[in-house]
């Protein structure tokens, strides 16, 4: 039995009407199942590079369908993760009368209208299915945790009209003991609070990083207000409270300000907050139930400092959190409840990992890539690419470091990461200014070999294996120093263990590294920068490692490093628009109150927004159909080499935010296919 889970939007990237807020559906992904197992599984935004993305993940069904090679119509079921009553109702509460708004306001109808247009084939209504959103969190745990019972939270900002449930899994069942409302949302009490530290949706994380610099004893008490804990094990939390308080309080950061020691305080009397109502739900269900397991799903399991907590509190004797919570992870509830509604439950197996995605290709198809970009990129084959990374490593290099299938979700890195020496502390400081150009209090994972694990961190009795980075942990005190890059403020570190079964590469670099340096460890962050997803394909990672200061690039067998590049290379290179960008022309009040028209970039994707961008380069992109050999526009215009310099120096800077592509010319591209073969030959 096939079966196949979706979440994301129910409108397409690039149709031309207008988009639904993120809000409302979000983390498109796709997950392909069969007869209880995960065969592939990967999220849009891998393809369409919008952070987040809440469009149809009509690329991501493609590529599962490609790798079980099937069609669409061999699905024996497909699940969209909420209810279509409430996708129904959201549908009919944000349309807006356009005329180019063409979407039926109907989910089941605009679900079969998409996959005809986008797969040119009529799918049985009786075949699309639409499930319960935190019920589809809950399976997406408990079938995965190999537990034959456990109590199950699934906690998140909202979803079907709730933003949590609370359940008992026993073998293939799971009997919901309490749902909770949105009004009772803890996603919601995280993000309306970090509105006034300068932080919005999907920021969360930031703050949970925020708040060890702070101390929550200032803010206990105003926050004492915000929330009220009950009997058996219930809690209310009052939004409405939040902003009036902190207005009266604190300074309101703005984005882009300072922090100061006030928005650290409150960060952490927030973290505070939320450990104490889940701790205060969780031990009245512990009690009620007596089981002895836990697992966690929702945007909210993945605050790694609060399952910590869980970890070290002895409430539990093993808690399983599934390393995709967020909502991506609901495609893979939705595929694993309908394989069981087919008969074909997921084994009792404990999930160990997640490189579910899309593979690099051949050794050939990656050399070619690479080679298009020859005057920019030094490339060297290597029959011990591990070896030679951690030499890189321990001279001082960050690297990026790319290798076979991609990780589902955000937290079982390893083949798409950015790889450093985990002891100098200055890297923590380098790589978040130079590389992902973030918050400098931000911290960094160390991922360790397995079975050296308790040497270096202070792990709960019965705890050895952590393959998803979904736990913070204590460092041993004796190696806080030695571990500067990796070691927070409180002198913790989220932690990953890796196993020579599950990941041999990601295995065998760090080992090389421990050869070398004693130190079984390595500084492990995502392969990205701050405007993009993770990086899925070897064009990504080269566009990244161009755009950043990473020092080297592996990727499959071979080594990359930077060559001097002149403008001439630059202007060899072909220049594209994104699709999901625009160029403008708008009247805009500029300095002395005055207004003109200016020129602008405009991305409809938070994560980029919009850039101004001088006249010359309005009217260059504005010849591009397609994409154009960036020296041929630039001849067209006669710009001086001044002007040509400056162009270039501009456009560099809008690919660094991918607000334009910056490419190999396809004829640059089919010469490099062309070698190739002529070699081989």
């Amino acid at each position: 039995m096939l079966c196949l889970g979706l979440s994301g939007g129910l409108d397409r990237i690039h149709e031309n009407s207008p988009a639904l807020p993120s809000t409302f559906l979000h983390d498109g992904a796709a997950v392909l199942v069969r007869d209880g197992r995960v065969i592939a599984a990967v999220e849009e935004e891998r393809f369409n590079r919008i952070k987040h993305s809440n469009k149809f993940p009509s690329r991501s069904i493609r590529y599962c369908l490609a790798s079980a090679g099937i069609q669409l119509s061999d699905i024996d079921r497909i699940a969209f993760y909420a209810t279509e009553a409430y996708c129904n109702a959201m549908l009919e509460r944000l349309f807006v009368p356009e005329p180019n708004f063409s979407m039926p306001l109907d989910a089941k109808l605009a679900m079969h209208r998409l996959l005809a247009q986008e797969f040119g084939t009529e799918v049985d209504p009786s075949r699309i299915s639409f499930v319960s959103h935190h019920l589809a969190h809950a399976v997406s745990a408990f079938s995965m945790s190999g537990f034959e019972q456990s109590l199950i939270l699934a906690l998140d900002g909202s979803g079907d009209f709730l933003s949590g449930l609370v359940a008992v899994g026993s073998g293939t069942e799971i009997t919901q003991l309490a749902t909770i409302p949105e009004n009772n949302s803890l996603g919601r009490f995280y993000l309306e609070t970090i509105r006034y530290l300068g932080y919005g949706l999907f920021d969360e994380y930031k703050v949970m990083g925020l708040a060890p610099y702070g101390d929550p004893a200032p803010y206990r008490e105003l926050f004492e207000q915000f929330y009220e804990l009950s009997d058996n094990g219930g809690y209310r939390v009052y939004l409405d409270r939040i902003g009036p308080a902190l207005l009266r309080s604190i300074q309101v950061r703005r984005k882009g300000m300072p922090f100061t020691q006030q928005h650290r305080d409150v960060s952490a009397s927030l973290q505070e907050a939320l450990e104490r109502i889940v701790i205060h739900v969780l031990r009245h269900y512990r009690e009620a139930t007596g089981m002895k397991r836990l697992c966690l799903a929702g945007g909210v399991a993945h605050n790694c400092t609060m399952t910590g907590k869980l970890l070290y509190s002895g409430l539990f004797e093993d808690i399983f959190v599934q390393p995709a919570a967020h909502d991506a992870g609901c495609a893979l509830g939705a595929a694993l409840m309908m394989s069981s509604d087919l008969g074909r439950p997921a084994p009792r197996e404990r999930l160990q990992e997640v490189y579910w995605g899309p593979d690099l290709g051949t050794d050939c198809a990656i050399e070619q890539e690479l080679n298009a970009w020859a005057g920019h990129l030094a490339v060297e084959r290597s029959d011990d690419v591990a070896g030679r990374a951690a030499e890189w490593i321990s001279n001082g290099a960050v690297i990026g470091w790319v290798q076979g299938r991609s990780e589902f979700g955000p937290r079982a890195l390893g083949n798409r990461s950015i790889l450093a020496d985990p002891r100098p502390a200055a890297n923590k400081d380098r790589i978040n200014a130079m590389v992902k150009k973030r918050e400098g209090y931000r911290p960094f994972a160390p991922s360790v070999l397995e079975e050296d694990a308790r040497e270096f961190f202070d792990l709960p009795a019965g705890t050895g294996e952590f393959p998803f980075m979904n736990f913070v942990v204590r460092v041993r005190d004796s190696k806080r120093s030695l571990l500067g890059a990796i070691t927070h403020v409180d002198g913790t570190a989220r932690l990953q263990t890796v196993s020579r079964k599950t990941n041999p590469s990601y295995w065998e670099v760090i080992d090389a590294f421990k050869k070398r340096t004693g130190i079984p460890i390595l500084l492990n962050t995502s392969f990205n920068n701050n405007a993009e997803p993770i990086v899925q394909s070897v064009a990504d990672a080269i566009a990244t490692f161009l755009t950043t200061e990473l020092d080297g690039l592996v990727v499959g067998p071979f080594l990359v490093k930077k060559r001097a590049v002149t403008l001439e290379h630059w202007t060899s290179l072909a220049v594209s628009l994104p699709r999901y960008a625009s160029v403008y022309q708008v009247r805009a009040c500029t300095a002395g109150d005055r207004h003109e028209t200016v020129c602008e970039i405009r991305s409809g994707h938070s994560s980029r927004g919009s850039a101004r961008i001088s006249r010359d380069l309005f009217d260059l992109l504005m010849r591009i159909a397609g994409e154009a050999v960036l020296g041929d526009l630039l001849d067209a215009i006669t710009f001086d080499q001044a002007r040509r310099e400056a162009l270039v120096k501009e456009l560099r800077g809008l690919w660094e935010q991918r607000l334009v592509r910056l490419h190999p010319t396809y004829a640059a591209r089919m010469q490099q296919d062309s070698d190739q073969i002529l070699g081989e030959a």
